[in-house]
């Protein structure tokens, strides 16, 4: 049986992240929700630092990353992840207002798995990440989890 990984939210706008998780709770995933307000505050979670120095060791199951975040953006955020061993199995998503050509390449040649630009009416967004969570949470067959193996991120 597959275990309940929680989904690592990391979007700046209060307001689309209030959306998503209401959109994830209406599609009654068991999943928890962790929102993280930027990029700093996503790597200090997957490296188990500053006030997430002390959380329970494990991977999110999926990460929904938006791109235009303060202090560090999302494609620095999608680098590390993709460039660290035992967090580069964790599929990451960018979701994202930007429509700029350079910021899908620069995602796909870093090793995201998907690029959804975030539709602007309230319904298309709300539907847009239920289907997001149905696929990742659910339909989704994770890679093992490769932090037991290599002894903890950042480690």
């Amino acid at each position: 049986m597959k275990s309940l990984k929680p989904i690592l939210l990391v979007d700046d706008s209060l307001r689309d992240a209030e959306m998503a998780i209401e959109a994830l709770a209406a599609y009654h995933l068991a999943n928890a929700v962790i929102h993280l307000r930027d990029g700093a505050e996503a790597l200090d979670y997957l490296f188990y630092r500053g006030e997430f120095a002390g959380r329970p060791k494990g991977l999110p199951g999926f990460i929904l990353l938006d791109l235009k975040m303060p202090r560090v953006d999302g494609l620095e955020v999608l680098r590390q992840i993709k460039g660290d061993p035992a967090l580069k199995v964790i599929p990451v998503v960018v979701m994202t207002s930007s429509r700029e050509d350079q910021d899908l390449v620069n995602s796909y040649q870093l090793g995201v798995n998907a690029y959804v630009v975030k539709p602007v009416k309230f319904h298309e967004f709300v539907e847009a990440v239920k289907q997001l969570g149905a696929f990742w949470a659910v339909l989704n067959e994770p890679a093992p989890d490769s932090e037991r193996r290599l002894g903890g991120a950042g480690a």
